[in-house]
């Protein structure tokens, strides 16, 4: 879900370290946090990820839409995604959802962290069904349901390396790596800069971090950056757009 502290080929090989709490709860040790929200990790989904890049309704009228996510995790927000898409796209339109993530579950954690939603149905079961026992390395599954199919493009790696990389311009990011004061890696001036040049002009992004130089590195790379009331009691939550033009030093202001 995040970059470790150093690169070596042993670190990037390490399977997660997790504990788990409130029965089927995970929680990394490695970075001393929950995989989502204590409170509702589907709900925050729904008004973070989904609502806060204004979506399904920008889904509407689409035949190709691109969604990239740093930090994989569970596979909740991918989960979600994908069922606004096959309620909401026309037939034929086809979503390529991108994330990148470190650290894979292997197969049964993340059975069992999904178990937390029985109702997530059938797509939990496909995904769950698609995924490696012990991944390691990209994984590509693709999802023909419904005549909408959508592929889930997992970049393994270090966010930084893979994202500028990448060949795609994404519609809408999710930024949901774990906390950035706990990994303040995954939300760098420097992957934000590379966030930026794979998204499309207009483009969003959406996160629950409103930390203020988290914002900056965002408005530094050429997002318009607003606060909005963050999930379950969080105050603020961060959404933005990719302006036209780049960003002229010392002639925007700079985010709270």
């Amino acid at each position: 879900m995040i970059d470790p502290p150093d690169n070596d080929d042993d670190s990037l090989r390490q399977r997660p370290r997790l504990s788990w709490h409130a029965g089927d709860m995970p929680y990394s040790e490695e970075f001393g946090d929950f995989y989502y929200s204590r409170a509702d990790g589907r709900a925050e989904c729904r008004h973070v990820f989904l609502a806060g890049n204004g979506l399904p309704e920008r889904f509407a009228g689409k035949q190709h839409f691109v969604i990239a996510e740093l930090g994989f995790g569970t596979g909740l927000n991918f989960i979600e995604t994908w069922a606004a898409w096959e309620n909401t796209a026309e037939k034929g339109a086809r979503l390529d959802f991108h994330s990148y993530e470190l650290r894979l579950l292997d197969r049964d954690d993340m059975k069992r962290a999904l178990a937390a939603w029985p109702d997530l149905g059938s797509r939990a079961e496909a995904l769950i069904a698609a995924w490696p026992d012990r991944p390691d390395g990209d994984v590509v599954i693709v999802f023909e349901n419904c005549g909408r199919p959508a592929s889930l493009h997992i970049h393994s790696g270090l966010a930084l390396e893979q994202v500028t990389a990448a060949g795609f311009a994404a519609d809408a990011w999710y930024l949901d790596g774990f906390s950035p004061a706990r990994n303040p890696e995954m939300w760098s001036a420097e992957l934000m800069e590379a966030v930026a040049k794979r998204t499309c002009v207009g483009g969003t992004f959406a996160t629950y971090s409103a930390a203020g130089w988290v914002r900056r590195n965002l408005q530094a790379a050429g997002f318009t950056v607003e606060k909005r009331p963050g999930h379950a009691g969080k105050r603020d939550m961060s959404v933005g757009i990719l302006a036209a033009d780049p960003p002229v030093p010392g002639q925007t202001k700079p985010a709270d």
